[in-house]
């Protein structure tokens, strides 16, 4: 695998996952009782955004290590995944 095409595979990883990994640790203003005017309740008080940054980096480097293994080590790729729907015998 290329360096850029390794980079771009672990780049969309890492977007995916962070929409996983954003929600976690998450105490909204109504749980923590100090809802402040004009804002929504459900809002969280802390972010911790660079720990979660940081979080996402290492769950998406996991990731692309399995990702890695298992084309780079194994050799295997997209076509080797069974269908998930049997095609038709033509007959």
């Amino acid at each position: 695998m290329e360096f850029f095409t390794g980079f771009a595979i672990y780049f969309v990883i890492w977007w995916v996952t962070l929409f996983i990994v954003l929600p976690y640790g998450n105490r909204s203003q109504i749980q923590d009782g100090e809802v402040v005017q004009g804002t929504d309740p459900g809002a969280p008080t802390k972010s911790n955004i660079g720990q979660k940054l940081l979080w996402n980096s290492l769950v998406a480097a996991i990731v692309f290590a399995f990702y890695w293994g298992l084309t780079g080590y194994f050799g295997w790729d997209f076509s080797d995944i069974p269908e998930i729907i049997p095609a038709k015998p033509n007959g």
